[in-house]
């Protein structure tokens, strides 16, 4: 039974791989998020109000370990608009701090190692 589990959400599109170690799961998010800022940015959407780049998540990111109920998760949203934002958390999404992709997988690392 694999320890971590990798889901990327691109839209609708939902993909889950399993890992037996934190360092290749990180390593599979870290592939996904660089594959993802090399796609084009995306535009601007219309419906009640206007969501540009910046209010629109490209890709999500989630890493997660097991646990009795839930275990720890930790990931990165892509951005619209090519930012980073990190995240620990599940239920209750905390924001952490990062301005680059090395710090946010780091970042993402602390999390899930601490737990």
């Amino acid at each position: 039974m694999a320890a971590w589990k990798v889901t990327t959400r691109r839209g609708p599109k939902v993909a889950r791989e399993d890992f037996d170690s934190l360092d290749a799961a990180l390593a599979a998010a870290r592939d996904e998020v660089d594959r993802t800022l090399r796609e084009g940015r995306l535009g601007t959407v219309k419906a009640f109000r206007d969501y540009g780049p910046s209010d629109r998540v490209q890709c999500r990111v989630e890493v997660s370990g097991k646990g009795i109920l839930r275990g720890p998760e930790a990931g990165i949203d892509v951005m619209g608009d090519g930012a980073l934002v990190p995240y620990a958390g599940s239920l209750r999404k905390r924001q952490l701090q990062a301005d680059t992709l090395d710090q946010a997988i780091e970042a993402v690392r602390s999390e899930l190692g601490a737990s």
